[in-house]
């Protein structure tokens, strides 16, 4: 049962790391795709795309035994696939991509929050919280990446402050469903479903471009397959499984590293310029993690063994 419990727990940190990996470079992506498409239109291709590759792999119908069990996916589709995306995009209009940045990164702390209230065996801790202090330090120094401003933009910076928010409402709805042992895949898809659902009024609200010429451009087909095959079906299904194996606040964690992958992909993929300002904040990013996750984690491995003791 302790090998059984310790590989889970190995398992979990790769697929989160992996995801977050994929997740910390869609920004060029979807940059790309942002000349020609508009953001609610990249939403739709994407988890249109993302679903029905899920599909294929996973057709049968995923059954759910209670409204209330429904409402759950109903719940994560609106805040995981809908609003978080689209509050994050009408954020990056109304302010800068530094604010942003830093706002969104707080997701962990928010998904720490509600885990203590709404779910067992996750509880918020001082050491959590410092380790939370330190990795925004560091995202801060990420972020601004030498340039030492911050510019106050109040509609886009309270978008950005309030997409976090339902993200954490999303990681805690998947951690319930997740418990309830359904198949991860055909869960994701169904969370999608919703999404898509959800999507289509907003859809309606901006002026899209009919003309198919642009599917044919080999950019805007591979930009928009990385975006649906990999960054949507395959990253929230890892995502959602390792939500499953770890919890919602050691898999949020993961989050903190977005914008320091998201530095070292520019760096590497749009030359952009990497300075020892981003580099510091990278390593106090990757400390506060560090932190925050084996608090978490050592959290967790006490409660297995005073219930292992207890059983024995």
């Amino acid at each position: 049962m302790i090998l059984m419990r310790n590989h889970n727990h190995v398992a979990g940190h790769l697929l989160a790391l992996f995801t977050i990996l994929i997740w910390g470079t869609t920004f060029v992506s979807t940059k790309v795709l942002l000349k020609d498409f508009t953001p609610v239109e990249i939403l739709l291709f994407r988890f249109l795309i993302g679903y029905l590759v899920l599909w294929m792999i996973y057709p049968r119908t995923q059954k759910v035994v209670s409204w209330r069990e429904e409402a759950l996916f109903i719940g994560a589709g609106l805040c995981g696939v809908t609003l978080y995306f689209l509050i994050e995009n009408m954020a990056l209009v109304h302010t800068t991509a530094s604010n942003a940045g830093i706002i969104v990164s707080v997701a962990p702390f928010f998904t720490a929050v509600l885990a203590h209230f709404f779910l067992d065996g996750e509880r918020l801790t001082p050491r959590f919280v410092s380790g939370f202090g330190i990795a925004i330090c560091g995202i801060i120094l990420i972020t601004l990446n030498g340039s030492y401003m911050l510019q106050l933009n109040p509609l886009g910076d309270l978008l950005a402050f309030i997409a976090p928010v339902v993200w954490a409402v999303y990681s805690v709805m998947m951690r319930k469903i997740g418990l309830r042992n359904y198949n991860v895949i055909g869960a994701t898809r169904k969370v999608f479903f919703y999404g898509l659902l959800f999507m289509l009024p907003a859809l309606g609200l901006v002026e899209s471009d009919l003309n198919v010429a642009r599917f044919t451009h080999l950019t805007h087909l591979s930009n928009l397959l990385f975006l649906g095959v990999g960054a949507s079906a395959l990253c929230f299904v890892t995502w959602n499984q390792a939500v499953k194996l770890l919890g919602a606040i050691p898999t949020s964690v993961y989050i903190y590293l977005v914008p320091l992958i998201t530095v070292g992909s520019s760096a590497l993929i749009l030359h952009e310029q990497l300075t020892w300002v981003s580099i510091l904040g990278a390593s106090l990013t990757l400390y506060g993690s560090y932190i925050s996750e084996s608090t978490a984690r050592g959290k967790k491995r006490n409660v297995f063994s005073a219930k292992l003791r207890r059983n024995t």
